[in-house]
């Protein structure tokens, strides 16, 4: 199966149905079905979006992150790393131009800069249990089983 490696929190907000359009600078003729791979790297960046408008609400809300009640309000992040965590299907693939009604969310999600593709996803299906993996640039083939 086709896989794809994303940071998170965007591959849990895939996996969660609340981002249902990957951005991406490259286009690809393929369509079907899609392992959601989360990478393993989480730096500072990445959790510094946890907390934008929009990104902390969501990822509270679906157990993927919540705050201490310390007087330092940290954040403990409960998304997988390194693994397959859900399977959907590409449907589409076309330029960010040709996008229309989107929702704040699903903007505020992806990155729709001009010259860049529209990964349209549908039929998420999250994974029980994260499949460890390790990813890969680009589309690559994963051999595992999503059970």
């Amino acid at each position: 199966m086709k896989a794809l490696s994303l940071l998170q929190p965007w591959a849990s907000l895939i996996a969660i149905g609340a981002k249902k359009i990957e951005t991406r600078s490259w286009a690809t003729k393929y369509r079907g079905p899609l392992a959601i791979h989360a990478s393993a790297k989480f730096g500072k960046h990445e959790k510094a979006t946890c907390g934008l408008p929009g990104f902390k609400q969501t990822l509270i809300v679906h157990r993927l992150m919540r705050e201490s009640k310390t007087q330092y309000g940290l954040y403990f992040y409960e998304m997988p790393l390194g693994s397959i965590i859900a399977i959907c299907n590409l449907v589409d693939v076309i330029p960010v131009e040709d996008i229309s009604g989107l929702t704040t969310k699903e903007r505020a999600f992806g990155d729709y800069s001009p010259g860049r593709y529209a990964w349209v996803l549908e039929d998420v299906r999250p994974l029980d249990k994260p499949v460890p993996a390790k990813g890969k640039l680009g589309l690559w083939e994963w051999a595992g089983d999503a059970g």
